[in-house]
């Protein structure tokens, strides 16, 4: 046998297979969308053995998308799980026979609590699809497994329909990037929406801050301290007047007069790129990387342009906005 013609065999099934299921999506699809969109509770997705994997998979893309929804194994569900169900919630069985006695033996419950059953089945016939409000038929696909036995493309099939359920839920519920972010608080992008400036950026004690006629003596001494590359320079209101880099330190050592002799307003950046403590982190990233040089550190200043904090590219990486920029290193 030839592994890697097997595995293109197996990839052209389920392929093919999903373009032909295309084919059946009808209004019933539609129903779903709606009914589980207008429904006031939860969704309950149930199904046994390789349908219960892909129930349990379904239950969560829905949960992170924005539609309530759990899982609950039918053996379970007939040993009081059922009791999580109320009238308001939908029920979604998948069955590819719909004729699984685990699934059809909590069907009674259901009807008696009054909650809608969706069901996925590819037997129109089937005593699921007889005790269902709405049948998304399936047809019945090839197993890509040689025998034609093992769920393979059937339960991709079913997944596959779960994730369309899903995503179309999302847009018509109007689901961004914003409201991921807040269910996925752990994740790159929550992050990155969720994480303000304030959250990352060294203030207090540990932001680097001289007065703009501090000595240069003062300023090194800082700059060692707060270990940030850069201190913020600012008036006698605390506003933020300029920025020294030790890259500008490093030039000042170069001229010919000494270093006690010059002022910290003869070599600051008089203009300084900045950021609000109350924006996102995310954008402190972007200004970083919009030069044409990229910069490593970013004053950062309240609405009353007061330097609060200095924000920079390790503290990014500490938080998790970025894993690595070799570009700024």
């Amino acid at each position: 046998m030839n592994i890697q013609s097997e595995i293109k065999r197996v990839l052209t099934v389920q392929a093919s297979s999903l373009i032909d299921v295309k084919k059946h999506v009808g209004i019933a699809f539609r129903d779903a969308v709606l009914a589980i969109h207008r429904c006031k509770g939860k969704v309950m997705v149930t199904g046994i053995g390789k349908s219960g994997i892909v129930a349990q998979k379904i239950a969560s893309t829905f949960s992170s998308t924005g539609t309530p929804a759990i899982f609950m194994h039918p053996a379970e569900g007939m040993h009081g799980n059922i009791g999580v169900l109320q009238k308001s919630d939908i029920v979604l069985a998948i069955g590819k026979s719909g004729e699984s006695e685990e699934v059809l033996s909590i069907l009674p419950t259901i009807h008696r609590i009054g909650a809608k059953v969706i069901s996925i089945t590819s037997n129109k016939n089937s005593s699921l699809a007889k005790h269902s409000t709405i049948v998304l038929y399936v047809p019945m696909v090839r197993e890509a497994c040689p025998l034609n036995l093992a769920p393979t493309t059937s339960s991709t099939v079913a997944l596959v329909i779960g994730d369309a359920l899903a995503i179309a839920l999302m847009k018509l519920k109007g689901f961004d990037e914003e409201r991921f972010a807040f269910y996925h608080p752990g994740g790159l992008l929550g992050r990155r929406l969720l994480l303000h400036v304030s959250d990352v950026m060294r203030g207090g004690r540990m932001n680097p801050v001289v007065h703009k006629d501090d000595s240069m003596p003062h300023l090194l001494i800082e700059m060692s301290r707060k270990w940030a590359g850069a201190v913020s320079v600012v008036d006698d209101r605390k506003r933020l007047t300029g920025l020294v880099t030790d890259f500008d330190v490093r030039q000042a050592f170069a001229r010919e007069e000494p270093m006690k002799s010059l002022r910290i307003q003869e070599i600051m950046n008089h203009r300084p790129t900045f950021i609000y403590a109350d924006e996102l982190a995310v954008k402190a990233l972007r200004l970083m990387e919009s030069r044409k040089k990229p910069f490593t550190v970013l004053p950062v200043v309240d609405r009353k342009k007061r330097a609060v904090g200095m924000i920079h590219l390790h503290d990014l990486v500490r938080k998790g906005i970025i894993s690595e920029h070799p570009s700024l290193f």
